[in-house]
């Protein structure tokens, strides 16, 4: 029977350290091919409901239905069916990066795995044959990427995906990330990177202290919270620039900004909205590494 309604449906999740509330009544559902960004800073709770989602812990209060089944009763079958890329790099390091993509496949009962075609999208295939021991941290994240994908997951939770990468390696997982999406995969995807979660997320999840605090599409986050301007640098005399910066909301905006282009000497103009850590300053009150 196919699958009908969200991929992921998570009502009321909660789980605690101890005495330390990590998740608290935590909701939301994902759509098959969307990608869902988790936000928030170090220590918000955004790994522990990543955790409870595939099975590693289990709340202590609400449910999770991944593909219809749900994590308490279901697990094994879940599992079968979602990839996962956490921060921790638990790779074999004295295999080569075809035998760890082999032994992993073998996990699922997967016999044929095309490795070549694997390593191939995640740009390893000129070192598919090398030991793990001397990749460096990006090849690592990039061939965990790769054995996320092995059994062609319905469903993949992204820890962090491109924590400390390169800029090419960085770019070579969200490539793959937005691939997966186009090929129908529900993407939940944790970070505290704000451009990142803006580029790649069909809607985002602010959490904080265990706690959702707001969540839509990043562009209405970005419109209903933030101030849209045009920024102008123009030369005054020799050697002055001056900056001005004109909100779009006033009411002579466009007046003004014909003006300044009219009779400035201008060297650059541009406009600016507010970014999604703008927002997440205006609901928790605090920035990403306070």
């Amino acid at each position: 029977m196919a699958d009908t309604g969200p991929a992921i449906d998570v009502k009321g999740i909660s789980y605690s350290y101890g005495e330390t509330l990590a998740v608290d009544k935590v909701s939301f559902a994902v759509a098959p091919g969307e990608i869902f960004g988790l936000l928030g800073p170090n220590g918000a709770g955004k790994s522990t409901t990543v955790k409870m989602l595939t099975g590693q812990l289990r709340p202590s209060h609400g449910s999770i239905r991944v593909l219809g089944m749900d994590t308490a009763e279901d697990l094994a079958a879940i599992q079968a069916r979602i990839g996962v890329c956490f921060e921790e790099k638990n790779l074999y390091t004295a295999m080569s990066g075809v035998e760890n993509l082999r032994f992993f496949a073998s996990l699922f009962g997967i016999k044929d795995l095309d490795t070549d075609g694997l390593l191939e999208r995640v740009d390893l295939a000129s070192r598919g044959s090398d030991r793990v021991a001397g990749y460096s941290k990006g090849m690592r994240q990039r061939l965990m990427m790769a054995r996320a994908l092995i059994n062609q997951p319905d469903v993949l939770f992204l820890d962090e995906p491109t924590d400390g990468l390169d800029p090419v390696s960085a770019r070579t997982i969200q490539g793959l990330i937005r691939q997966e999406a186009e090929r129908g995969a529900a993407v939940v995807l944790t970070t505290h990177d704000m451009y990142e979660a803006d580029t790649l997320s069909d809607r985002v999840a602010f959490i904080n202290q265990g706690a959702i605090l707001a969540l839509d599409a990043p562009e209405t986050l970005k419109l209903r919270h933030g101030q849209r301007s045009v920024r102008i640098r123009a030369r005054r005399g020799a050697d002055e620039i001056e900056e001005l910066v004109i909100p779009l909301e006033e009411v002579d905006a466009a007046d003004a900004v014909q003006r300044a282009v009219t009779e400035l000497d201008l060297l650059t103009i541009h406009t600016e909205e507010a970014t999604l850590e703008d927002v997440f300053v205006a609901y928790a009150g605090r920035g990403l590494n306070a």
